[in-house]
């Protein structure tokens, strides 16, 4: 096993608790601590800019390493801002893109160009999407495209300070922090808590959070998607006479995907965990099975298995997550409202 697979496949294990090799990593965790406290200096001195750009910029991200869910926040953020009336759109770097430039997502925009997360959350929204690995130039490109937007969220980025925000959104899964330390003897990216507006948790219980916590429950819709649009739903797949289900995911952690398959009662014939932002350019096809997978995975699974179903993942923050964040953007708009 290479360094990569190590780190894919045994690291996360590592993070859960304070064991000897977290231990043994504690003094590269303490160079890496120094030099995230250096950075974050320098834009406190202005020796890194930091750009405003005209339009409020609300950032969803996380303080580990591999997914918590920000993706399934950021599009549930942008459908209650459409519902409200605002105009939204959203920022991205894009990981998994094998490009370099700043662009717009479109319909017609491939995974590999913009990335799987971007792509999936124009089709769920239809609000406009940019990508570009300074969030600063995505979001220039997107506002003069879009001049008439009015709120932007930024899709990860908590540590990208070269972008000024207003509103901080910090998303954990039910693992929370865990063992507590820096990267690599942890998964924290940077030193917790640390102040933030809101801390949305998927858990029934996360230690460590900090005040303005909600609860924000993850489950799987109750429909599959196909290729063209149609809902499958999942009740139908559980039939004597329902072909077996072949699960695939391309995540920081996919067994959780297969988990939540299982206990919305699908069973499943096999599961196939890849890494996260898997490109599927080397998958062979298999059209004799009935593969299932995130919407996440779809866009790239369909090229190759057009007959691949993708089940939505649905966040649903408590009502005083929405009271709060309504009241604060409401707070900051009116401030920005010349007199």
């Amino acid at each position: 096993m290479g360094l990569t697979g190590f780190l894919h496949q045994h690291l996360p294990r590592v993070w859960l608790r304070r064991g000897p090799v977290a231990w043994a990593l504690r003094p590269v965790a303490a160079i890496y601590g120094g030099l995230i406290a250096l950075r974050r200096l320098g834009f406190a001195m202005g020796f890194f800019k930091t750009q405003r750009v005209p339009a409020l910029v609300i950032v969803v991200g996380n303080v580990v390493a591999g997914g918590a869910g920000k993706t399934p926040v950021t599009m549930a953020l942008a459908k209650h801002l459409l519902a409200r009336g605002f105009k939204v759109g959203v920022i991205s770097r894009g990981h998994g893109r094998q490009t370099r430039d700043t662009r717009a997502v479109t319909s017609k925009s491939k995974p590999l160009d913009v990335g799987d997360e971007p792509l999936l959350i124009h089709q769920a929204t239809g609000v406009p999407v940019w990508v570009g690995r300074a969030r600063a130039d995505a979001a220039m490109g997107l506002l003069q495209a879009h001049p008439e937007v009015q709120i932007l969220l930024c899709d990860d980025g908590l540590q990208h300070l070269a972008l000024a925000r207003d509103i901080e959104i910090c998303v954990l899964d039910e693992r929370g922090i865990g063992n507590g330390w820096l990267l690599p003897a942890g998964p924290l990216r940077e030193t917790w808590p640390r102040p933030v507006d809101a801390v949305l948790h998927s858990g029934p219980e996360v230690a460590a959070l900090s005040a303005g916590a909600y609860h924000a429950p993850r489950q799987l819709a109750d429909h599959a998607l196909t290729a063209d649009g149609r809902r499958i739903p999942l009740q139908s797949l559980t039939t004597d006479n329902a072909p077996p289900l072949h699960a695939v995911a391309g995540l920081a952690r996919p067994e959780a995907f297969f988990e939540m398959l299982r206990q919305s009662g699908l069973p499943l014939a096999s599961t196939t965990a890849l890494p996260d932002h898997h490109d599927y350019q080397d998958w062979p096809a298999q059209p004799e099975k009935t593969w299932i997978c995130t919407e996440k995975d779809a866009a790239k699974l369909w090229a190759h298995e057009p007959g691949a179903l993708a089940v939505p993942l649905v966040v649903t923050p408590v009502s005083g997550f929405w009271d709060m964040l309504d009241t604060r953007i409401d707070e900051l708009l009116k401030r920005q409202t010349p007199h």
